[in-house]
């Protein structure tokens, strides 16, 4: 399980648990690895983008078959694309798109000998994208393209591949993202903060609530990757919270400029 120092991620790694399997929490920070092993979890540590960090991690495993391998790493970076930094949208794709992919191919050897699942924990972001967050946006796009590609790659090989869309979220990645949003507004030239100003005030509005609000607990998506981890038959993708089940069937049938118009009227702008 990456990402295992927090919200989603520690839900989880304690829910596989209760669930008899026995897992191993990849935290970027010793602090992180040292709190979770205080609790009686086993922990490796691992950065995503780091090939060597992974490879130091699987190598701490052993050669043993795997059950599973939980993708949950990510951030959320914020601006609007005009003057997204490039240096940051690089990162946004580096930790959320190919750090997945650099650790399941690292782990592929051990699920194909266990007949294992992957678990890419995408997002609703993943089908409907929201103004300021398109770095975070592609990212969870195509990770729904590796995600459908890779399972069919592995369809003969004993390897599912399940994905998983959570809604809004009470998970420290919306605060992180809040005050990244916030230091790229500050740092926005007076052009930018009067074209985008009031979109950028929306949508921190909107992220502090899913933090503090109107976000599901984590323990909810915990509970929907473990049923995609046991259950006999999986579906290929799991919406969770009740945000995302309005969001993705809307977005599948509506028009795109009717979408554009429930999106300015959700934000108030």
């Amino acid at each position: 399980m990456t990402g295992a120092s927090s919200g989603i991620g520690e839900a989880t790694a304690f829910h596989l648990r209760e669930l008899g399997f026995d897992p191993v929490a990849a935290v970027r920070k010793e602090q992180d690895a040292e709190r979770l092993a205080g609790s009686g979890l086993r922990t490796v540590r691992m950065d995503v983008t780091d090939v060597d960090s992974i490879a130091t991690a699987r190598a701490e495993l052993g050669d043993g078959p795997l059950a599973g391998l939980v993708n949950n790493a990510g951030i959320a970076v914020a601006a609007p694309l005009e003057f997204l930094s490039l240096d940051q949208l690089r990162h946004q794709l580096e930790v959320n798109l190919v750090g997945q992919l650099a650790v399941t191919q690292r782990f592929l050897p051990a699920l194909r000998a266990g007949r294992g699942r992957i678990v890419n924990v995408s997002s609703i972001g993943g089908r409907v994208a929201l103004p300021l967050v398109g770095a975070y946006h592609a990212s969870k796009f195509a990770l729904e393209a590796i995600s459908d590609t890779l399972r069919r790659e592995l369809l003969s090989q004993g390897v599912d591949v399940i994905v998983i869309e959570p809604g809004g979220v009470k998970t420290p990645i919306w605060r992180k993202g809040d005050e990244l949003a916030a230091e790229l507004a500050s740092d926005l030239p007076p052009e930018g903060e009067r074209l985008y100003g009031p979109l950028i005030t929306a949508i921190r509005k909107e992220t502090a609530k899913i933090a503090t609000e109107t976000g599901i607990e984590p323990r909810e998506v915990a509970e929907a990757i473990g049923h995609a981890l046991t259950a006999r038959r999986p579906r290929a993708r799991y919406l969770v919270g009740r945000d995302a089940k309005m969001r993705a069937p809307a977005a599948a049938v509506l028009p795109a400029r009717v979408m554009d118009r429930i999106v300015a009227r959700m934000l108030g702008v």
